[in-house]
Formats: C-alpha cells, sequence, structure tokens
C-alpha cells in the first residue's frame, strides 16, 4: 500500500504559538483602547483598510491545512509595517507612503506566448480564483524572516486560467509604473518598472501561489496589494508585489535586481545558508517580533517539494 509522508517542515498547527502569545500585553490593550481611532484613519496603522477594498468579502479564506509552520506567526503589526518595496523608497518604513497606491480600478495584462491576450480586472480575476490561506516562512535576502498567513491562489492555478502555449518556458511578472504615486520610480538609475519571471515549472509547483491578502484580510499596499507572488523558498526580492501584467515567453528575463547588480543577485535565489552574499553570511536569519537569529534552512526549509527542480542544472547560480 502506498503511503505518503509527511514533510520535514510540516508539523501540527499547536506547535505554533499563537500570534497573540507574542503581542505585548500593554500594546494590546492599547491597541483596543485606539480601536476607534484606527478604524477612522486605517493608514495610522500600517495596515490597509478592508471596508475601502471591493474584496474585502472573499475574506478570511479557509486555511489550507497542508501547508503550516514550525514557528510562530509574526505579528501583523511587525510583517506590515517593516516592508522592501523600492518603489516608494530604499528604507524599511515606506508602509505610510504606499498608502497613496491606488489599487482600484486596477487591471492585469496576460500576454505573450498564450492562447488569447487579454486584460482583466482585478476583482474579475479574484473572483475566478479559488483562494484560499498558507502559513509560509518568508526571508529576505538580507538575512531577516517573518512568518505570514498569505491568502492567494495557487499559481497552478492562474497558469490553467492564463493558457500559455505549449513552448512557453517562463512567465515574466511586472510591477506598476506610475512616477505620481510612487517617488522611487522618479530615480532613474533604478530600471523601472520591477520584472522579475519565474519558470513555467517553477510557476506550477505545490508552493507557488499569487497572494492576494495577508492575517485574514485583503493585501495591505505595502505588502504588494492587489497582486504578488509567493514563492516561500526564495530571496523575497524575487516576489514582485503590485503585479500589472504576466508575459509568457520562451526566453529568460533579465530581472530587476540582475540588472543592477547581477553578481550579487541572480535569476534563480534560493535560499541558501551555504552559499553568503557577496556581503553577509546567509547562514542565520533574524526572526522579526522576537529579537532572535535561527540558523536558515536549504530552501527556506522546503527542499522537498522544490529541490527535484534544480537537479542536473550544472553552471547555474541557484542559491544567489
Amino acid at each position: 500500500m502506498l503511503t505518503r509522508s509527511k514533510p520535514a517542515w510540516l508539523l501540527p498547527e499547536t506547535a505554533a504559538t499563537p500570534e497573540s502569545v507574542f503581542l505585548n500585553r500593554r500594546e494590546l490593550c492599547r491597541s483596543v483602547a485606539a480601536g476607534s481611532i484606527l478604524a477612522a484613519v486605517p493608514a495610522l496603522s500600517g495596515i490597509a483598510s478592508a471596508a475601502a477594498d471591493p474584496s474585502a468579502g472573499l475574506y478570511p479564506a479557509k486555511r489550507n491545512d497542508a501547508y503550516k509552520l514550525d514557528r510562530a506567526v509574526t505579528p501583523e503589526k511587525v510583517a506590515t509595517t517593516y516592508n522592501n518595496f523600492y518603489e516608494f523608497g530604499s528604507h524599511k518604513n515606506i508602509w505610510k507612503a504606499a498608502q497613496k497606491l491606488k489599487v482600484r480600478p486596477w487591471t492585469v495584462t496576460i500576454d505573450g506566448m498564450v492562447e488569447k491576450e487579454r486584460t482583466v480586472d482585478v476583482d474579475t480575476l479574484l473572483r475566478a480564483m479559488r483562494l484560499e490561506e498558507r502559513l509560509y516562512r518568508h526571508r529576505c535576502v538580507e538575512a531577516w524572516a517573518i512568518a505570514v498567513p498569505w491568502t492567494g491562489f495557487p499559481m497552478k492555478d492562474f497558469l490553467d486560467y492564463a493558457r500559455p502555449l505549449s513552448g512557453a518556458r517562463y512567465v515574466v511578472m511586472e510591477t506598476f509604473n506610475d512616477k505620481s504615486v510612487a517617488p522611487g520610480q522618479r530615480q532613474i538609475w533604478y530600471p523601472w518598472p520591477y520584472l522579475e519571471g519565474l519558470t513555467i515549472a517553477e510557476a506550477a509547483n505545490e508552493l507557488s501561489m499569487i497572494g492576494t491578502g495577508a492575517y485574514g484580510k485583503p493585501m495591505p499596499k505595502q505588502n504588494g496589494a492587489p497582486l504578488r507572488l509567493v514563492a516561500p523558498w526564495k530571496y523575497g526580492f524575487k516576489q514582485i508585489k503590485s503585479i500589472v501584467r504576466f508575459t509568457f515567453t520562451d526566453k529568460r528575463p533579465t530581472s530587476f535586481w540582475e540588472k543592477i547588480q547581477g553578481n550579487e543577485y541572480g535569476f534563480w535565489a534560493n535560499v541558501n545558508p551555504e552559499v553568503p552574499h557577496p556581503r553577509w553570511s546567509q547562514a542565520t536569519e533574524r526572526l522579526l517580533g522576537v529579537d532572535k537569529r535561527v540558523p536558515t534552512l536549504l530552501y527556506n526549509g522546503y527542499a522537498e517539494q522544490v529541490a527535484h527542480m534544480y537537479k542536473d542544472m550544472k553552471g547555474e547560480r541557484l542559491f544567489m
């Protein structure tokens, strides 16, 4: 009889410390007391207002219990106020500036090597997809880490929706480009718009998601609303935010950071503690919200699900 063993990283949900345990009791009291103020001015909390999002009724989505954690979920306030989003600045406190991003109306273009090129409204796309919540690790190339309850749809489902041609080998994703709301895009030394890509095999992997929400709500703007890539075995810079275009092609793209500093940031960007960044070690990571360093795992702990895709890739810089 065939049996399926559980992946090494999958532990009972009871093993993960509840988010509430991480929150300081005094902070909780302050949050409750200030609740009416934050509800009136949602930008003060750094978390997007679900009430202003037409997709709010889709959340919280049902959790897929096949994807669990061996560490506590990062407090929501931490994960939504310590962010990289170079369109709005190179510092980590960009959540306030990111509130200028207008996420409605928002359209998504599907083009290149597909059966039919089209542009769809994001809410039409969301209604066509199967949303679910998954608990995932997230590892930044800068050696900090969070654990997030992402909501979204499997990228495999999106491939079925987009219908790429058999010759397509890559899906290239592009973020919005609007200098009027994103001051970082006025910096001409960056190759805007932000562009990233996956192989079709990576996109079809069970772990790959298009994230549409977090913590049971629509995606905060600073975390990449309304659509972002979630590929938990890769460094965070691969996981493009605020996507407006999916282009299918047979040519490997040169991604945003690869264009800027290719010797430090390559196409694959898979997590590996044994391969240091040219300017720092990747052996450990700092868990945000708990002030603790822990060992980094190969493929960020997801080797069982993804390592097979990279066998026999001689000469490729898989971990940079």
